[in-house]
This record gives C-alpha cells, structure tokens and sequence, in this order.
C-alpha cells in the first residue's frame, strides 16, 4: 500500500463526489427541471464547478502527484493507482492553466445555454441561440489556446480532449478513405433505393406503447433497469455516476416508429459499457469509458451491427407485430429489415442511415474547423451548414430546426466531439470484424441470446474503464491500431447485398 496514494484518496474522492453532483444537475435540466429554474440552478452550477476545480487545481494535489509520478513511487503502485496518477497528472496539468474565475463562469454559462438552445430549437430561432454559442466559442478558444501544446491548433486540442492523439492530420486521412469509398457507393445505392417501401414507418403509433416497446429492447439488450433508469429528453444521451446508477432519456416521435427505438438501442450500448466497469474502478478517476471515440463505438456496434441485422430481429420481430398490428402485421420481415436500412439523403444527422451517417459527421467536422480557424463567424453558420449539406448529401435544411441548430452538442462547448462519432462506427466494425473468431454472433442474435455477445465486450473493453485508451483495446482485441478498412468494407459489403446484388 502506497502511504501517498493513501494521503491523495480523500482529495480524489471530493472531487468524484462533487463531479457526481455536477452530472445529477445535468440529468435533471435535460429532463425533469422547470423551465424557470436554470437562472438559479446554473449559479449552483458555477459553484460546484468551481469546488470541482479546486479539489484538483491547489498545492497539495498537485504536490501528492508529483511525487507520485516519481519512478520510485510510481513503480510501488498498483496498475490501476497508476492508471489513476496518469489521468489526473494530465487532467491538473490541463485544467491550471485556466483560470479558475474562467472556469466558473463558463460552467455556469453552459449550464444555461442548454436550454437557450432547446428554446431556439423550439421557435426554429438560430438568433436566439447565437449570442450564447459565440460567448460559448469564445471561451473555448481562449481554453485551447491556454492548453495546447504549440505545434498543435486550437481545433487540434479540442479533438485531443475526445480522442487522444487523433488530430486533425489523421482525421483529414481517415475522412478522405471515408468519401473515397461511401460518397460513390451512396450514389449507387441512391440510384435503386426507390424500392424500398417503408412507408409504413410513418403510421400513427400511439406514444405508450413505444415507450413499452423500447423498455423491452433496453433489456432485451442487456440494460439492467436495477441499476439504470430511462427517461425523456430533447436530446437522447447517456450519464453515468457509477457503475450501479447508469441513466439513458430517449425522445419519442409519434409518427416514426423508428427513431425511439434505434435511439433506445444506441443509448442501450452506452449504457451496457458503463455497467460493465469493473467494480475496483467505478467510483474512481478511471470509473468511465475511455474515450468518446470507443463510447460511440459501443453505441454504434448494438444499434447498427446488431440491431439493423436480420438476425436481431428475427426472434422479437412477431412481438413488435403485435404491439402494432395495424400498422406490421402485413409487413414481412424482409421488408422491414431493408426499410430500416434504407440508404437516403436527409437532413437529420440522429435519423440517418448507415451509410449517409459519416457524411454527416463531415460536415460538422469541417464546419468546426473553419469556425475555430476563424474562417468563418458564428452568424454564418446556418449558411455554411445548408452549402455543405446541399454539397455532401445533395439535401438543403427546410429551416434551422433541422439544420444548424439540430444538435446539443455545441450548447455543451462540445466542440471536437463530433468525430468521436465516426471514429466509433469504424471501430465497432473492426470489433465485429474479429468478434467472429470468439463468438458466433449470428447464432446468438437468431436464438435471442445476446449474452455471449455482452460479455465479450465487456471481457475486452467495458470492464478496463479508463485505464487503456482506444489502440491499447484495439491492439489487445484484434492485434491493431484502428484501422478504417474494416468500417468501409463493412459498409460495401452490407449495402451491395442489400441493394445491389
């Protein structure tokens, strides 16, 4: 035993205990605040942030790890104590270079801007929004600039706070793989998908029975509801305070049958990676998922990989019939199956398919790189978002709602967040590539029994925590780094048997 790990402990467990209080008041204005309350509730906020901050950023801490990353020190450890050291070494180092009165105020500042954005959302108002997102943008580079390393961009060290090390270099390459092989493969696909027939998706299917419907596929998936709860955003997402308190919302449409349920599928596979931490971790600084890019890979694998699978559906697809009869009973499963993968241009980056989804993910990334270049201000951005989609996806945004301000994310100061999302869908589909040598995921789907599937995830990435980074899991699964080939081929294979064979 470590008697200076011993002396850090408490510090480590003030600042987890504040961090938990923070994440609550997040779960509660997304879902069940007042509308009047955010004024208040943000100076709370702002306090407990600034708590948070100070319970890493002072002498003591900062003392304790210094000598704990001494190789004396640091060698007695444990491999998690160490794990532990390193993160919040990083962290500290980060966040005292922002000034702490900074720091407040832009806690307190997205603590409102949520709302100020479902707001504008609601009234289809990108005005309303913008004062806030620019004060938002603001202080995020003001943040990047006191960080970052020199050789790096702003926009570099926003996208290294969500995926280590994978900048803006790797992501140019990645991207350009990823138009090279879908932007011609969607034209194909685009050129036949007129028969695809699911307008049966848009029927009325009355709110109740949805909800009933998607608790079942929480837990069919593996969602365990002793130890998570579900509830109604405008945005779907996941929290997490520990491993036994794993929360998901989902948003219900009454005339789309899919949306809640694939969203509930997504937020499901957050959710099974965070239950998953192994026990020793969750009420640590490595208690989480390790990265957004491997988060979204987990979220991606269950709603995508399995869940538009024939295979998923063949055993419960009877029941989702009869919860809607009127509406299924005359559709097969086989046009179901590709109406759920029916490739189409649309507007909405949460609605789309597969194969339109990374284009999406373009976008937003190029949008964010010439905002944070200043190549572009924040009251052009409803312009530049139509151009670019009318260029991607060949589709314009009827209004704001739809377009620019679709999306949470940027309320948050989420910005370099978007690619964690296609660095996810490539991932899951390197998983998937190499999952097969270990499980035999067809059967398991066809029989129903997601078990063996659950547990080899959480055998190879959920239980580690934070403790090994993407490459570390991927390296350890399937003997390499990421590599987007998997993604890509995964897309050929599945839309030319769907579509052109």
């Amino acid at each position: 035993m470590s008697e200076l790990f011993e002396t850090l402990r408490p510090h480590l467990e003030r600042r987890f205990a504040l961090e938990n209080a923070l994440t609550l008041y997040g779960w509660d204005n997304e879902t069940l605040a007042p509308k009047e309350a955010m004024e208040n509730t943000a100076k709370i906020i702002g306090t407990l942030s600034a708590e948070a901050y100070r319970a890493l950023v002072n002498d003591e801490v900062r003392s304790l790890l210094e000598a704990l990353s001494m190789p004396k020190e640091f060698d007695a450890l444990t491999i998690m104590e160490q794990c532990i050291v390193k993160k919040l070494s990083k962290n500290l180092k980060r966040l005292e270079k922002i000034p702490a009165d900074e720091f407040r105020a832009f806690s307190e500042l997205t603590a409102k801007a949520g709302s100020i954005w479902a707001k504008a959302k609601e009234d289809n108002d990108f005005s309303a929004f913008a004062p806030t997102l620019k004060e938002i943008v603001s202080y995020q580079k003001k943040f990047a600039a006191y960080t970052k390393k020199p050789e790096i961009s702003l926009y570099d060290a926003m996208l290294d706070e969500n995926e280590e090390g994978i900048l803006t270099r790797e992501l140019d390459i990645f991207f350009e793989k990823i138009k090279e092989d879908v932007i011609p493969l969607l034209k194909k696909v685009v050129a036949v998908n007129d028969t695809v027939d699911k307008e049966y998706n848009y029927q009325k299917f009355p709110i109740d029975k949805q909800k009933e419907f998607c608790r079942f596929l929480a837990e069919y998936i593996g969602f365990d509801f002793a130890r998570g709860v579900m509830a109604e955003s405008a945005h779907p997402f996941t929290t997490n305070l520990h491993n036994h308190d794993v929360r998901i919302t989902n948003h219900f449409h009454e005339n789309n049958l899919e949306s809640a349920m694939f969203s509930v599928i997504h937020e499901g596979g957050h959710a099974l990676y965070e239950l998953g931490v192994d026990d020793a971790l969750t009420l640590t600084a490595v208690g989480g998922g390790t990265s957004m890019g491997v988060h979204e890979s987990q979220s991606r694998f269950y709603e995508n990989v399995l869940g538009r699978s024939e295979a998923f559906w063949k055993p419960i697809y009877e029941k989702l019939q009869n919860t809607y009869p009127e509406a299924l009973s005359d559709i097969e499963l086989s046009q179901f199956i590709r109406g759920i993968n029916k490739a189409e241009p649309g507007p909405v980056r949460t609605e789309a398919d597969e194969l339109t989804y990374p284009l999406h993910i373009i976008i937003r990334y190029e949008i964010e790189k010439m905002l944070m270049e200043d190549l572009i201000s924040v009251d052009e951005l409803p312009r530049v978002w139509n151009e670019k989609y009318e260029e991607y996806l060949g589709i314009a945004p009827k209004n704001d709602a739809e377009g620019v301000l679709q999306d949470v994310h940027w309320s948050g100061g989420a910005f370099g967040y978007f690619p964690s999302y296609a660095i996810g869908n490539a991932v899951a589909a390197q998983i998937y590539a190499y999952m097969h040598n270990e499980v035999n995921v067809k059967e398991c789907l066809e029989n129903g029994n997601l078990m063996p599937i659950r547990e080899y995830l959480r055998e190879h990435i959920h239980c580690f925590g934070s403790t090994k980074n993407m490459n570390e899991l991927l390296i350890a699964m399937t003997g390499e780094p990421l590599n987007a080939e998997y993604y890509t081929k995964y897309l050929t294979e599945k839309y030319t048997k769907l579509y052109l064979e």
